[in-house]
């Protein structure tokens, strides 16, 4: 039975690769080395545009093996990710019935598989709206544009190619797409934070571009190691720390030297982390301190907000950490004075006595929270530490309503009942 040319063809390759298996490029030339380089790409794309074509036709070969689809057989049986099989079948299946030009220059050795991967995403990224004649000139211009520029550059002409073939609508194509693109970055916004238990935290997150250029931009002044402060001396050596740790240290940097003053109020007060410490910890070589912050991370039963009280003699340093020092009976010292309404000193020492919600059973955060008057101020009642309370939004709001009795546990705690 004879064989199909296909598989004739890929015999033959085979043997021919085996027949140097053993040859040496080192005997070869400069002039050799440059022909071969190029002729094994060509010869790459050409065998990748064959695997592919194959590929578009083998649901039958998955129906017969019970694969989900020929992506999962290849994946399987040749030992290729999974990932990339699905890539290779979704590209195949737009060679074979929507991208002629692309295929044909993969056939030809003149687009690589890298080169037609990115073709085919700037080609599906284009508005529906956009008719099949200007999206078969976008398939011929950038399949042109392969035999000058790689992958990336590629892509950036894919972007920005409704400019070249049809510049009379590329404007509000290109703003229509971008509001697309806005409006799914706001919807899959996320930030999670989470203890480790071992001193860090993992922060994930998706973030829109926009931010996210600006978050790198503002990064990379901390992280360049051509910063001054990185500059090699004579004799010393300059050390070379992965980019990913580098970048780490200048998220670390930044949010060190972010203005708390432009930062948005909490309880009326201004946005801040307070490090509350023993002043004998403070004096002392090895202790330890608080965080009181924002709310609450996952993970907080593993190490808690602690820090060592050198790091909090550090932190002291800088506006915008405010150091609470506390006296024998870990109360807060020179913080606050009477007035009518709580001032910022005194909201902050509530914030280290209380730490959150102080209704029982409540867990919001204190930086979250109203201060309140025990005692009405208009009744002759006290601005001071001991006459205030943290309470949140929800809980401060039900003490002033005439429907609920409150009563005050032992440990300063308030315990809600509804009148009948």
């Amino acid at each position: 039975m004879d064989r199909h040319p296909i598989v004739a063809a890929a015999t033959d390759v085979r043997a021919s690769l085996k027949a140097v298996v053993d040859a040496n490029p080192a005997f070869m030339s400069v002039e050799d080395k440059a022909v071969a380089l190029r002729e094994l790409v060509a010869a790459e794309a050409q065998l990748a545009e064959l695997r592919l074509r194959v590929l578009a036709d083998a649901g039958d070969l998955a129906e017969q093996t019970a694969a989900k689809d020929a992506a999962g057989w290849l994946a399987h049986h040749t030992r290729t990710r999974f990932a990339d099989a699905r890539a290779d079948l979704a590209l195949a299946t737009a060679l074979d019935r929507e991208r002629p030009a692309l295929a044909v220059a993969m056939r030809e050795g003149a687009a690589t598989l890298a080169q037609a991967h990115v073709i085919d995403r700037a080609l599906v990224a284009l508005p529906a709206s956009v008719d099949a004649e200007t999206l078969a000139r976008a398939e011929v211009y950038l399949v042109e544009k392969a035999g000058e520029f790689g992958p990336r550059e590629l892509g950036r002409i894919g972007r920005r190619i409704l400019d070249v073939v049809a510049p009379e609508i590329a404007e509000a194509a290109e703003a229509a797409r971008l509001a697309d693109l806005e409006a799914h970055a706001a919807q899959q916004t996320r930030l999670t934070l989470r203890r480790l238990g071992d001193g860090t935290t993992r922060i994930s997150g998706r973030i829109p571009d926009l931010a996210a250029t600006r978050l790198a931009t503002y990064l990379e002044a901390y992280a360049n190691p051509r910063k001054p402060d990185s500059v090699k001396q004579p004799g010393d050596a300059v050390a070379r720390l992965p980019y990913p740790r580098r970048l780490g240290e200048a998220f670390t940097q930044l949010i060190e030297a972010m203005d708390t003053e432009r930062m948005p109020l909490h309880g009326g007060d201004a946005t801040a982390l307070v490090v509350t410490v023993d002043l004998a910890a403070l004096q002392a070589d090895l202790a330890t301190a608080d965080l009181i912050g924002g709310g609450l991370v996952p993970g907080d039963d593993l190490t808690g907000d602690r820090i060592t009280a050198a790091q909090a003699r550090r932190l002291a340093c800088t506006a915008k950490i405010l150091p609470a020092v506390l006296g024998a009976d870990s109360l807060p010292l020179d913080l606050g004075r009477a007035r009518r309404l709580f001032s910022p000193a005194q909201r902050k020492a509530l914030l280290v006595r209380d730490r959150t919600c102080r209704a029982e059973g409540c867990d919001v955060p204190g930086t979250w929270c109203d201060a309140h008057h025990l005692h009405p101020w208009h009744t002759g009642g006290r601005t001071d530490l001991a006459d205030g309370v943290l309470l949140c939004s929800h809980h401060h709001h039900r003490i002033h309503d005439d429907a609920f009795r409150v009563e005050r546990l032992a440990n300063g705690d308030h315990r809600f009942h509804r009148r009948r």
